[in-house]
Formats: structure tokens, C-alpha cells, sequence
């Protein structure tokens, strides 16, 4: 008789874990507490406009490639990708900003132009970065975080300096333009972390970057999560949304069944992509491998306030992808991570996917997506918010010379509240727990409950990491893992 698996949440993590697991013969079942797939990477539509609620990056095209090839098949069976030039815009005066191109030649020209000499250095850098993306992405990212030794190779050995130094400090060795220094340690903060605390070897997301480009799948970031349902459902997935899990039921230290809108589910396993810290809460006391101390401990990624807006006309002078990085990011990271409050002088990005999808909003309008990275955990009211929308969209305007506040059809936001009350989010995280040192690896929350057996995790909270290529990893390195405890149970 085939294993029953409840999976808890629908995001990338457990879509990918769902297909791996029904691929082997499981009998797999997922559990959505909303009323749409894909968790954090959901979707917002109206009036012909089309938002995605989370992630708007498609970075690392590889790591999809490789998912979707696991089941013999492609992501162009699916969606279609648009490889973007510029891959996107950093703002830092009026009208004073610089475009990364699709390709690395131009890429060292613009590096050039702003400091001679940098672009030998950015060579040098991305030669490293590309070697450490092979050791990360194609081996040592694949590991279930178990112990220690995992991280121990001839390869890791040589490097080991790398995990003791910071993104910053290799960055700016030798590169001393600061619009330079602040492009290159941008990638870093999809790791949910400063630059400087961040380890060097995670310069692979430069070769990220840089080296394999900006991609766009047409429609949003949304058909990825349709093209993972599509194939869960082929290979035999069952998918119930509305689905609130309300209790995990643990006998004797072995999980039991769980409890959704009041229905005992009785299952075999129970896999979690959910908030690792709330799954927790769904155990009694005495299961839960990590303490209330324990959560508040932890460094966490950004909360984000986020703005989706329609707008009436074209927006000029921007692209698809435009960092705005006009005031000082020290400031803004210690309001994050050092004295977590409102910050005083926020960064911003902004989405305007309608740029190179024409699907995404009507003829001659424009849908636009607002980020600021804020601190998680701290007072969201729709009053704050308003503060702070008027603070971007003024030096928006400023910034990119045009008016666009009376331009706007709606706007939507989301934020702190909204992560907690949608996600179950750890004070309203955006995206689990930071990239540092101490927090990678095996020094992440065990992919395996320390405390009730056939219990297991997946997604951010736990190994590799925060985005969603490492989201879509874990859930391959919990498959393998249930995999191996039940090949011989069958």
C-alpha cells in the first residue's frame, strides 16, 4: 500500500517536494490554507491588470532548467521566457541612473565609464563568483544541511577564507566607485542580509547576475507556479485549497494525522512548507524542536511594504526592473537589522512588468509594483502606509522627471499584517531567515524534526535558503531525503 503524504502549504518548495515524491509512488496530497496555489508567489488581478503578489525575479535559470528536467521535461513547455536588456535600472539623482545589460561586455563598459579600471577587477570578481556558483548551485546547495562535514571538500577547504570575509569587504577591495559598490552588493540582499555580514562566497550571486541574467516569464512570475501545479496534478497530486491546518497529531514521537477545518487527515508524513516557526505552534510543546528564545534569536530577512499600482498611462525613463537607490543604504539597513523602526530614508524598488509583457495591464497603461525592505515585526498601519507611498512616489517623480501621481487607477498594498495574516509569517517576514554565517547550512532549522519522527520541512526557513530557486531546491533535498527512509518501507 503506497505511504500517504500530507504536504502543508502550496508554495514553491512544496510544489517541487509534491512532484518528486509522486513521481516515487507516494501518495501525495497538499493542503492550502488560501484560495490559490503557490503560497507567497500568488497573484493579483484586476481591471486587466495582473501583479504578482511575491517574488518578481526570475534569476538562476538553471536551477529550473535542471527541476523541470527531472520529470523529462522544459520550462518552454510551459511558459516562455524574455531574457530582459537593460536587466535593470539603478536611480541614484534625477535622471542620473545606470542599466545593466543582458551581456557581459557591455556590462565592463559601463563599468569602465565609471571608474577606469574597474572593469579588469569586475573580471577578476565574476571568474571567482562563476566557481563558486558551480560549487554552490551544482553541489553543495543540493545538501540536506545535516551536519557540518557536508560543507567539508578539497574544494570548500581552499575557499574556507571566503566564509570568513564578507561580500563587502571582496567587493570593495578593489572597486572604490561607490554606484559601482552598491550594484554589486545588491544581489546580496535577495539572501536576506547586509553585505557586511554576509559571507564572500556568496558572490556566486554576482555570477547570478551578471553571468546568467534577468529573465521574465511571460505573464508573471505566476506561470512558473501554474507550470509546477500542472505537473503535480499530472504526476498525481491531490491539491485542496481553503485549507487551514489547525493541529499536527503526534503518538509516541510519530506523526499521525493533521487536523484542517476541523477534519482529521490521517497520513504517513507530514512534510510542512508552511512558516517553520508556525508549524511548530501546530505541535504540542513537547515536539517542538525550537523555543519561542530560540525564533527571536535568529537574524531574519526584510519584511517588505509593497504597493501594486495601475496606472493610466505609459511611465517614462524607468524599466522593467528599477532600484532606486538615491538616499544612503547603511542608513536604511540599520533601521533593518541593527534598530529595527520606520526608516527615516527608505531605498525602494520598482516593477513595471508591462514594460515587456503587454499582458499584464491594457493598451498604453502600466502596472507597477513599489517594494521597500523594512524591518520585520514593526507597527503596520494604514496610515504608516500612506506616509510612506507618498515618500516614494515623490521622489519617483523627482527621480525619473514626470508626474504620475494623478495617473493612478487603484493601488493595493501589502505588508507586515498581511504576511502574518496570509503566510503565517515569523513577525511578518517576507522571505525566512538571513544568509549569515551562523545561519547557513547546517546551522539552518533541521529539514527533519528533531523530536517526531516521519515530521519533516521545507522552503526557507530551512536548507538552502531564502528565493526561489533554493525554495525549489529544498524541496528536492526533502524528497530524497523521504525517499531514502521509506525505500525499503514501500
Amino acid at each position: 500500500m503506497k505511504k500517504t503524504i500530507t504536504i502543508i502549504g502550496s508554495g514553491f518548495s512544496s510544489l517541487a517536494a509534491s512532484c518528486y515524491l509522486a513521481k516515487e509512488g507516494f501518495d501525495v496530497t497538499i493542503l492550502e490554507k488560501n484560495n490559490t496555489v503557490g503560497g507567497r508567489a500568488r497573484q493579483f488581478v484586476k481591471d486587466g491588470f495582473t501583479f504578482d503578489i511575491g517574488p518578481t525575479w526570475y534569476w538562476m535559470p538553471d536551477v529550473f532548467e535542471k527541476f523541470f528536467a527531472d520529470f523529462s521535461k522544459h520550462p518552454s513547455d510551459y511558459y516562455h521566457l524574455d531574457k530582459l536588456n537593460p536587466a535593470y535600472e539603478v536611480y541614484f539623482d534625477t535622471l542620473d541612473s545606470i542599466q545593466i545589460a543582458d551581456n557581459l561586455p557591455d556590462i565592463l563598459s559601463v563599468f569602465e565609464k565609471e571608474e577606469v579600471g574597474s572593469a579588469k577587477h569586475l573580471e577578476t570578481f565574476l571568474d571567482n563568483a562563476k566557481h563558486n556558483y558551480d560549487v554552490a548551485i551544482k553541489d553543495l546547495v543540493y545538501r540536506p544541511g545535516i551536519s557540518i562535514t557536508e560543507l567539508i571538500t578539497p574544494v570548500t577547504m581552499k575557499k574556507a577564507n571566503q566564509f570568513f570575509s564578507t561580500i563587502r569587504t571582496s567587493v570593495r577591495k578593489k572597486i572604490k566607485n561607490n554606484r559601482l559598490q552598491q550594484i554589486m552588493e545588491f544581489p546580496v540582499l535577495f539572501l536576506g542580509a547586509k553585505p557586511s555580514n554576509t559571507p564572500s562566497f556568496y558572490s556566486f550571486m554576482n555570477y547570478a547576475d551578471f553571468g546568467l541574467g534577468t529573465w521574465h516569464p511571460k505573464g508573471g512570475m505566476y506561470e512558473v507556479v501554474k507550470a509546477m501545479y500542472i505537473l503535480a496534478f499530472e504526476l498525481g497530486v491531490k491539491i485542496k485549497t481553503n485549507q487551514n491546518v489547525e493541529k499536527i497529531n503526534v503518538e509516541n514521537g510519530v506523526v499521525k494525522s493533521v487536523i484542517s477545518n476541523g477534519i482529521t487527515i490521517e497520513s504517513d508524513v507530514v512534510l510542512s512548507g508552511a512558516d517553520y516557526h508556525h508549524t511548530e505552534t501546530l505541535l504540542d510543546e513537547k515536539y517542538r524542536g525550537y523555543s519561542e528564545k530560540y525564533w527571536n534569536s535568529k537574524v531574519f530577512a526584510p519584511s517588505s511594504l509593497l504597493f501594486y499600482v495601475a496606472f493610466d498611462k505609459k511611465i517614462e525613463n524607468v524599466s522593467h526592473h528599477t532600484l532606486f537607490f538615491d538616499t544612503d543604504f547603511d542608513l536604511h539597513a540599520k533601521d533593518i537589522y541593527d534598530n529595527p523602526k520606520w526608516p527615516d530614508k527608505p531605498l525602494f524598488y520598482a516593477s513595471f512588468p508591462s514594460k515587456t509583457d503587454s499582458s499584464v495591464a491594457p493598451e498604453d497603461k502600466e502596472a507597477g509594483i513599489f517594494l521597500i525592505p523594512i524591518a520585520p515585526g514593526i507597527k503596520d498601519t494604514t496610515a504608516i502606509r500612506e506616509i510612506y507611498f507618498d515618500n516614494i512616489i515623490k521622489r519617483f517623480e523627482k527621480l525619473t522627471n514626470q508626474k504620475v501621481s494623478e495617473n493612478i487607477i487603484f493601488k493595493e498594498s501589502f505588508c507586515v499584517k498581511d504576511f502574518v495574516n496570509d503566510y503565517n509569517s515569523y513577525k511578518g517576514n517576507a522571505y525566512g531567515l538571513a544568509n549569515i554565517l551562523t545561519q547557513t547550512a547546517f546551522l539552518r532549522p533541521k529539514i527533519i524534526s528533531k523530536k517526531v519522527k516521519n515530521l519533516f520541512f521545507t522552503g526557507q526557513l530551512t536548507v538552502p535558503g531564502p528565493g526561489v530557486p533554493p525554495s525549489i531546491i529544498s524541496g528536492k533535498i526533502v524528497s530524497n531525503l523521504i525517499k531514502k527512509q521509506f525505500s525499503n518501507k514501500q
